[in-house]
């Protein structure tokens, strides 16, 4: 069931969760919320950034988080769009009209509540941005200690998604999950539900018809129109929100994003809370391949398969050659999986080149064993690459009697 209907709980609002700050050497300082965050080799005194916010939306859905946040909405709605030609906006009506007919033809089970976001914030874009899709990320399923994690990195050319990221509470009915997202946004990208999985979604390669750079536009319209021509699909960040809503462990949860029609080709990294429950899911519209060992992706199938280019930025759209794409997906996917340091000491130390990159907006750690999820914010400030913008934020979940959830632990 959508969490925006999801009855509440007798125990009522999550206690508040505290936002740390992590010195150097990755000790942690709850209270005076000083020190330096190094990644990357960039210093920034983490005191100067904002935290990003924790936000108990389990009654109200994702319908209430637009509500309470409408300004931040339209800012980032403007970022969005702004990425775009001048010449363009005119037509944002008539797109959020097309992607309203799209999403009520697809099998979403979440149409109303972004026709209930569209109206409380009375701006054009909502359904074209909730049809939308991100261009690439770079994701690892491993094990420390005999437990899974997950970490991702979420790559996208719109500015301002790393500062106005936001941490969600929200509810299904096999129990509480957190969603790293946006006011006005109903889909999952990267979530964690304590004690069931935690998951995210890369963007899959693109069905090239034609080999020349210069005719990918052709072949992204092409594949937008089979996209609209088909009905009775999810959206695949839909599909993972209902996940997390209804599946009440790891081996659910796989068989769901294994087996339900998608909308478009995606990538799904999943991990469960024991040793060997980790694999990557390779998903066309109506088939999957699992991947159990090398549970690593990018934006590109492993194996490439003839036919489909791995996705390559914006900057290189039209010049970029279909190896220079292919390289590009594998050095991201193979620095992760080579990294051998430890993902469970906060310090997010493995986020370097190539995985971090000019697009990269938002860096996510997580374990659903242990209930924990940090998340930092990224952004282009001047530099080559982003650098943060939020300070890390983390939370723990402690479990509680089965009746009443998981409560977020204070620190």
């Amino acid at each position: 069931m959508p969490s925006g209907s999801a009855k509440e709980e007798p125990h009522g609002i999550a206690a508040p969760v505290r936002h740390l700050t992590r010195r150097r050497g990755g000790d942690i300082d709850a209270g005076a919320m000083h020190g330096t965050q190094e990644t990357a080799g960039t210093s920034v005194p983490s005191a100067l950034l904002p935290a990003i916010p924790i936000i108990d939306i389990r009654a109200g859905g994702p319908p209430q988080h637009a509500r309470q946040n409408a300004s931040t909405a339209r800012a980032l709605r403007d970022a969005c769009l702004g990425f775009f030609p001048r010449a363009a906006m005119p037509l944002v009506p008539l797109l959020d009209r097309l992607c309203r007919r799209w999403l009520d033809r697809s099998r979403s089970p979440y149409a109303a509540e972004i026709a209930e976001i569209a109206v409380a914030l009375d701006f054009s874009g909502v359904w074209l941005l909730n049809a939308s899709y991100q261009w690439g990320c770079t994701a690892l399923a491993c094990e420390e200690n005999g437990l899974p994690w997950l970490a991702r990195t979420l790559d996208w050319p719109f500015r301002g998604l790393g500062r106005n990221s936001e941490l969600a509470q929200m509810r299904g009915a096999s129990g509480d999950f957190f969603s790293v997202t946006w006011p006005g946004y109903v889909g999952v990208l990267t979530a964690m539900a304590p004690q069931r999985f935690a998951a995210c979604i890369n963007q899959a390669p693109m069905w090239r018809r034609k080999a020349q750079p210069w005719l990918r536009p052709y072949d992204f319209a092409a594949n937008g129109l089979n996209v609209w021509a088909c009905s009775g699909r999810m959206p695949p960040d839909q599909l993972l929100r209902l996940a997390f809503e209804v599946c009440a462990d790891y081996r659910a949860a796989r068989d769901m994003l294994e087996r339900t029609p998608v909308a478009r080709p995606v990538i799904y990294t999943l991990v469960g809370c024991v040793a060997r429950e980790r694999c990557v899911i390779e998903r066309t519209e109506t088939d999957f391949h699992t991947r159990e060992a090398e549970t690593s992706a990018a934006n590109d199938w492993l194996p490439s398969r003839p036919g489909w280019e791995g996705r390559i930025g914006t900057r290189r759209f039209l010049v970029c050659s279909g190896a220079e794409a292919a390289d590009s997906s594998r050095a991201r996917r193979e620095a992760l999986a080579g990294w051998r340091g430890s993902f469970a000491n906060g310090r997010f130390d493995w986020l370097r080149p190539p995985v971090l990159n000019p697009y990269t907006r938002l860096a996510v750690a997580m374990s659903p064993a242990c209930g924990m999820l940090r998340a930092v914010g990224y952004d282009m400030a001047g530099g080559d690459l982003p650098e943060p913008v939020t300070q890390i934020c983390e939370i723990e979940c402690a479990p509680q009697q089965p009746a009443e959830g998981y409560q977020p632990a204070l620190r």
